[in-house]
């Protein structure tokens, strides 16, 4: 395999939107699970200069950067992705920017769990060596009326529910893929209509950056984990599992060869009527990477839900393979 600046582009072009296993469910991948006595330390960048430099320094030594971009609060979800970028690339690199462009006027910006000390210090422990936490201001300069808007794709599911969301997240991470200039970046099946938008503007934008999806991380109970989840008090709490459940009913019933979606959707709503307290945002079964609905499961299936809990509104979903 060649290195250098042309073996390096020769490497990125053949990756560029196409999806990959996530290294953890590789087996025998040897994943380091936290930093070891000689991993350098974590470096933290708040300018767009400062962190492209840095970055572009590592990829001059033919090393490969694996890209984790988060908004803080970070949970095992968060870290799983920074075990996969370890084990799959020679540098972890990360972000913490909560994108004000991706909260609609009125959502939870003000409220968003934010506890930066607390993140940079998981991610040291996980082995990251460079940090991207910029402001608010070094994202948007003032006078910034350029948007990146995958059309289509962006006003469905979570997009058709929050109004102008995919437009923020997909000008936010395209600036940072531009700016960290990663080898591949990482990212949750937990954020299936994300996954499937970020796959398309990657595409269609010819970024050279590999697209990894891993698997969603769990709570015991089979709760997502999610950083909105410290919002639930304890009965609450309980009341969100009815996500789980009504994914679990499906996958149930398309075990058993059912395959009809009409169907599969009535007993996944069906579930939701037993627990009133929780307001059903969307339940709905699409094609993975289109998000159309699909009438039969029998080529697979994305299963996606969104509801709110109290004011909390959480997200799930489970992939339905081929038959």
């Amino acid at each position: 395999m060649p290195f250098g600046d042309a073996g390096r582009q020769q490497r990125r072009a053949s990756l560029v939107g196409q999806p990959r296993a996530c290294p953890e469910l590789v087996e025998g991948a040897a994943v380091p699970t936290f930093k070891t006595p000689n991993d350098p330390p974590l470096k933290i960048y708040a300018t767009i200069h400062e962190m492209r430099s840095a970055s572009r320094a590592i990829r001059r030594a033919g090393k490969r950067v694996g890209f984790v971009p988060t908004m803080g609060a970070l949970h095992e979800g968060h870290l799983s992705l920074v075990r996969a970028a370890r084990g799959a690339s020679d540098v972890a690199a990360a972000s913490i920017f909560v994108n004000p462009t991706q909260f609609g006027p009125t959502e939870d910006l003000a409220k968003y769990p934010r506890s930066f000390e607390r993140d940079w210090e998981l991610l040291e422990r996980g082995g990251v060596e460079l940090l991207f936490a910029p402001s608010v201001e070094e994202m948007y300069p003032a006078g910034a009326v350029t948007w990146v808007t995958v059309e289509g794709l962006s006003d469905k599911l979570d997009g058709r529910s929050r109004a102008g969301h995919f437009r923020g997240v997909t000008t936010v991470v395209a600036k940072l893929f531009h700016i960290v200039e990663p080898d591949a970046a990482f990212f949750g099946q937990k954020d299936a209509a994300q996954v499937a938008i970020i796959r398309r503007m990657v595409r269609d934008l010819d970024l050279p950056v590999e697209i990894v999806v891993c698997p969603i991380v769990r709570e015991a109970d089979g709760l997502a984990m999610s950083s909105r989840n410290a919002y639930l008090d304890p009965e609450q709490r309980k009341q969100a599992l009815v996500l789980h459940r009504s994914l679990m009913r499906v996958q149930e019933l398309a075990a058993k060869g059912e395959q009809d979606a009409a169907k599969l959707l009535a007993a996944g709503r069906e579930e939701f009527s037993r627990e009133s307290s929780v307001r059903l945002d969307y339940f709905e079964i699409v094609d993975a990477d289109t998000l159309d609905p699909v009438q039969n499961i029998s080529g697979g299936a994305l299963v996606a839900v969104a509801a709110f809990v109290g004011s909390t509104r959480l997200i799930d979903n489970i992939l339905l393979r081929s038959a």
